[in-house]
């Protein structure tokens, strides 16, 4: 089922870090996520997905956080689901926007894996992304 799914990924890092996750982890965590998703609704996978992953600072993520969720402070983990009109198909999923500085900071806290909580990240941001918000 995996070989049959692909994704097109435009995976932004725009901060240097030497801990950030590797291309092929990131896909394999959305690509579970989508497939995982799909079983659980008992719905077919599409065979294709779009989407951006932008790896941010703390400054980048509290203004987005600011002007579309009026909060104004760093958090986590933005998803920006695209939405088209009902007419229109494209595998377009959206975007995710991810805070570095704040993943390593709650890893920490947690006493989880950097890599556990950037999967972590990953996975919560699809969910977002394919409509499910903290109840569902």
């Amino acid at each position: 089922m995996t070989e049959a799914l692909s994704i097109y990924l435009d995976l932004q890092q725009v901060i240097e870090a030497d801990n950030l996750p590797e291309l092929f982890k990131i896909e394999h965590w959305i690509k579970t996520t989508l497939i995982e998703e799909a079983s659980c609704q008992n719905n077919s996978l599409n065979q294709e997905y779009e989407l951006t992953v932008r790896i941010v600072d703390k400054e980048e993520i509290q203004t987005l956080n600011k002007t579309y969720r009026h909060k104004d402070k760093p958090t986590n983990v933005l998803s920006f689901p695209f939405e088209a009109p009902p007419e229109v198909e494209l595998p377009l999923l959206g975007d995710l926007v991810i805070c570095h500085d704040v993943v390593v900071e709650e890893a920490q806290q947690q006493n989880k894996t950097l890599t556990e909580h950037w999967a972590h990240m990953i996975v919560h941001g699809v969910l977002h992304l394919k409509g499910y918000d903290h109840i569902d």
